[in-house]
């Protein structure tokens, strides 16, 4: 392949846009070898500083990998079996000095499983395990999760995480080529997730108060009959729902979301360790709103537990659907929750993390501002940082061992032209070197 005649704008970003959109649509497989810098360099008529900046830029996303003189090298894509948008989140490559790419909590900030597991082991005998029959959420922990709800819940059942309740929800609520409005930006995973169910993504914007009424409306108007937002650490902008929001919020679905009316699925997936209070549109509409409260980024993504609120018809349909498959989330995890949501040292621990977040969250910022770049702090643990070239800050950050994760699959739009770029910042996991880093974030998003 003559690699110089598909390009056409011969910038680093335009080069490596074209290069990954070859290798996406087959034409360049893995394994094969891209033109040396210098070669591609003289076809294109450009220095080799852009070509080798465009190289850069495709490893650092694991597209590519240098091995020296044997040249530029057509990776795998990362691991097969993850949906497009979660590939497009993986990282491939050497390890980075500092991570903060992942999204995922921070492990020392976690409670410790071992007590916990102790004391439900010693207290439950085998045969408490092995009913198929019995309801599946355990008393204590819906009692627990009641006495925290933020509405009152028709029904409250638990799954296998915030994704798994965002799908069987959309799967009883959307038929096929139903529109959803999703957060733009919002989480790539549930553009894959409604992508995979044949629904159609509507955009809408997010500002730092969360999801926008009037791009809701238009949503709605545009025929939109299930909202997916995020009411506190929306990822990857870390806006929190005021009270006041959640109501305009409210008003827009009563009113442009009848006939049939509009559901709202709230994926509260940081809520223990969210320094915001509570906001739910189920305060105004309790009949349209299904809640689902994550304990994956407090408690350990292995957990696999996220419990789920909302009103009956929705929930009694999805829980009949999980009997025909997985049937209930094991109710020894549920009674490891129970126990992790009462005890003190636990309870301790996540207050601890919470904490911790909210201080490296505003410890950053205060840092970035010192360097020349003003940018509010968000809550949990995402930074969406504002570049200038995500590309070139991508390549910046990888020559300096930080990894990012890049700003475009958290899109669910086109971007208007020139309107810059973004990463995502783990901030949940910088632990030290607080000025270093935010030292190099700035020349990376500022150049």
């Amino acid at each position: 392949m003559k690699l110089a005649a598909h390009i056409e704008d011969r910038s680093p970003r335009g080069i490596a846009a074209t290069v990954a959109r070859l290798v996406r649509s087959g034409e360049l497989r893995a394994g094969d070898r891209l033109p040396t810098v210098r070669e591609l360099a003289v076809d294109l008529a450009v220095s080799p500083a852009t070509v080798s900046g465009a190289w850069q830029a495709l490893s650092a996303v694991g597209l590519v990998v240098s091995r020296g003189r044997a040249g530029t090298f057509v990776l795998p894509e990362p691991a097969g079996w993850l949906p497009p948008r979660y590939r497009d989140l993986a990282t491939d490559g050497p390890p980075a000095r500092l991570d903060l790419s992942s999204g995922t909590p921070d492990p020392e900030l976690l409670p410790a499983l071992a007590p916990a597991l102790a004391r439900v082991s010693a207290r439950t005998t085998a045969a408490e395990t092995g009913t198929y029959l019995a309801p599946p959420t355990i008393e204590t922990l819906e009692r627990l999760l009641r006495s925290t709800w933020p509405f009152p819940p028709q029904r409250v059942t638990v799954v296998d995480g915030a994704l798994d309740a965002i799908g069987r929800t959309l799967e009883q609520v959307a038929g096929f080529g139903a529109r959803v409005a999703l957060e733009d930006p919002g989480f790539p995973p549930v553009f894959d997730l409604v992508e995979q169910l044949g629904l159609e993504r509507v955009p809408v914007p997010v500002d730092r108060h969360g999801m926008d009424p009037a791009g809701l409306a238009d949503a709605l108007r545009a025929g939109a009959r299930v909202v997916v937002l995020q009411p506190r650490a929306q990822n990857p902008t870390g806006a929190s729902l005021t009270a006041t929001r959640a109501r305009e919020l409210a008003v827009v679905v009563r009113q442009w979301g009848a006939d049939p009316p509009a559901l709202v699925i709230e994926d509260d997936h940081s809520s223990e360790i969210a320094t915001a209070r509570t906001v739910s549109l189920g305060t105004f509409l309790p009949d349209r709103v299904v809640h689902v409260r994550s304990f994956s980024k407090s408690h350990g993504p292995d957990l696999r537990i996220a419990a789920v609120g909302g009103p009956a018809a929705v929930l009694d349909r999805l829980v009949a659907r999980r009997m025909l498959g997985p049937g209930w989330t094991s109710r020894l995890l549920q009674r490891v929750l129970v126990d992790l949501l009462t005890d003190g040292a636990a309870l301790e621990a996540v207050a601890d993390a919470r904490r911790a977040y909210f201080a490296r969250q505003r410890a950053l910022c205060v840092a970035l501002a010192l360097h020349g770049l003003h940018v509010p702090p968000g809550d949990g643990i995402n930074l969406w940082l504002p570049v200038r070239d995500e590309a070139v800050a991508l390549v910046r950050l990888d020559a300096a061992g930080i990894r990012v994760a890049r700003g475009a699959p958290f899109f669910a739009g086109p971007r208007a032209e020139g309107s810059g770029g973004h990463v995502r910042v783990t901030v949940g996991m910088l632990r030290g070197d607080v000025d270093a880093v935010a030292h190099v974030l700035a020349l990376a998003a500022l150049g």
